[in-house]
């Protein structure tokens, strides 16, 4: 997770109106993907990451500083569902986000598929991350 929150802190004041989100992916004892959401606010960390890992995310766990997203506003997969399309096998996500575009609702939707969620991992730390953001609320 510490990994996951450096690489968000690097995206701090370029992510547009998203929040900036570090993701890693690891299988057994390797880093087999990680991202952080792009310029401008994509692409999202989740994606990056799991483009990396490729098949490797089958059964990985993935560390999160953020909720995924559970609806995107162009329409897309979200990053909830890509996650458990993926197959991965744990969600660890650091904080929950209010946005109307989460808001528990992505968390939910792993849990629903299969997927392990943990909340709460190194929270503090990373809801620093998160002083100024400021998610249209559900």
């Amino acid at each position: 997770m510490r990994r996951a929150i450096g690489l968000a802190a690097g995206g701090i004041g370029r992510t547009g109106e998203n929040p900036s989100v570090g993701c890693v992916i690891v299988a057994g004892e390797a880093v087999v993907g990680e991202g952080a959401t792009g310029p401008g606010g994509r692409p999202h960390a989740e994606e990056s990451a799991l483009d990396a890992a490729g098949d490797a995310a089958r059964g990985a766990v993935a560390y999160v500083t953020l909720e995924p997203c559970a609806q995107r506003s162009a329409g897309h997969a979200s990053c909830s569902e890509r996650l458990a399309s993926a197959g991965v096998g744990q969600v660890v996500v650091a904080c929950p986000d209010p946005s109307v575009m989460a808001a528990g609702r992505g968390l939910a939707r792993l849990a629903e598929a299969g997927v392990a969620v943990t909340l709460g991992l190194l929270a503090d730390e990373a809801m620093a991350l998160y002083a100024d953001y400021r998610p249209r609320e559900a």
